[in-house]
């Protein structure tokens, strides 16, 4: 198994036009550019990263990102997760290139102060062949209560127990999960071949897709996570940020 300085590393960022609470989220202007590219230019920064592709469904975003010289996919538009659109880049780059990655890491479409150092901690648990899933989380500051801020415990070695909307541990310090996530491709194709249990669509997590089939995922710790755009509060604050030029 190649190391992490030889690993032949995808990123993929999938980006729907859809969404509940800010419409067309993915073409958002920050500081004069469409939050997609934000997130694009962010992860050609990540040392390690052979090739990056936006996937949607949406030819807007395509165009988009294809005026700011991005590879982009049109991909299908009944996936349910993120993941299940990762995993359509991932085997139709085996089926009709012929071109298979060591590890692919999935970038959230809404983090456009992704921290390129965030994705390149995530993927030095891959020098152990054992590591098949990974993912980031952070000291929790605030929203312990808040169901939209999920919540990971891990065990002794840092792989995950469970993650949740609701807060857990019952008392003491609590880890916010950053929806970052790293994946060996069979890994991506196990979780494409499983339909959701009872504990992902109850939390509403797929991420328990892969707990509640019995893979493990390692859990990195960061120091705070980067700040995603959920909200039009979030998206405010974050135009002051870029639009003042300050570091996140």
């Amino acid at each position: 198994m190649p190391v992490a300085g030889t690993m032949n590393v995808l990123a993929v960022i999938p980006a729907r036009f859809s969404s509940h609470r800010l419409p067309g989220k993915a073409l958002l202007p920050i500081a004069g550019r469409p939050m997609i590219v934000h997130v694009l230019e962010r992860a050609r920064q990540v040392e390690g990263i052979s090739r990056v592709i936006v996937a949607t469904d949406d030819p807007r975003i395509r165009e988009v990102v294809q005026a700011a010289e991005g590879e982009v996919w049109m991909t299908s538009a009944d996936h349910v997760s993120g993941t299940d659109r990762v995993w359509e880049v991932v085997s139709r780059l085996a089926s009709t290139e012929g071109v298979h990655y060591d590890v692919v890491v999935d970038i959230q479409g809404d983090e456009p102060l992704l921290d390129p150092g965030h994705v390149a901690a995530l993927l030095a648990p891959f020098e152990d062949a054992g590591v098949r899933v990974a993912t980031i989380a952070a000291p929790l500051q605030d929203g312990l209560e808040d169901p939209s801020v999920v919540k990971v415990v891990t065990d002794h070695v840092g792989d995950a127990l469970y993650f949740s909307r609701s807060r857990i541990p019952s008392a003491g310090n609590a880890l916010q999960h950053v929806g970052l996530y790293a994946f060996r491709p069979s890994a991506l194709a196990d979780f494409a071949d499983r339909t959701p249990g009872p504990l992902e669509r109850e939390e509403r997590l797929e991420q328990l897709r892969f707990l509640e089939y019995r893979q493990a995922v390692r859990v990195v710790q960061v120091t705070e996570p980067s700040p995603s755009v959920d909200t039009p509060t979030d998206l405010a604050r974050i135009r002051m940020i870029l639009e003042s030029g300050e570091s996140p």
